[in-house]
């Protein structure tokens, strides 16, 4: 009996230590699941605020947008306020001028020549570019006959 017994109290021991090693698994195991769990959840928060983030900023650029375009167009209008409201009141040549810095620019620019096109050879005739350029006159050239003979 003590034989069978010994079989029993073996089994027994096996069972509760595959238990055990099966429990530490499992703890091991999903406690790696859970963190992995906790990770992406907070991956999500912070997508999802990076959307939230980006959104408003595209909001803020699109309303800045819209304010310095109309800050333009009231700018605009002023200025045309004023230069009809002068044309109307104001006798003064200089004032007017003052008032009219486009205009009077552009009458500048119309009185100037207009710059012309860039050149690749100099003035005259004897730019880089020349077929005699480098070389002396024929005057000043050595003559065959003048020139001692080669060896």
């Amino acid at each position: 009996m003590n034989e069978s017994n010994i079989d029993w109290i073996l089994a027994i021991a096996c069972f509760l230590a595959g238990i055990g090693i099966g429990a530490l698994g499992y703890h091991l195991l999903n406690a790696n699941v859970a963190r992995n769990q906790k990770v992406r959840q907070r991956l999500a928060e912070a997508e999802l605020e990076l959307s939230q983030v980006k959104d408003a900023l595209n909001d803020h650029f699109a309303k800045a947008s819209d304010l310095v375009t109309s800050i333009q167009r009231q700018s605009h209008e002023l200025e045309q306020e004023l230069s009809q409201g002068a044309d109307r009141l104001v006798d003064d040549l200089q004032l007017k001028r003052r008032l009219h810095p486009r205009q009077a620019d552009e009458a500048q620019e119309n009185e100037s020549d207009p710059p012309q096109m860039p050149r690749d050879y100099a003035e005259g005739t004897k730019g880089t570019l020349s077929e005699d350029y480098g070389l002396e006159p024929r005057k000043q050239r050595v003559t065959e006959e003048e020139a001692p003979p080669r060896y």
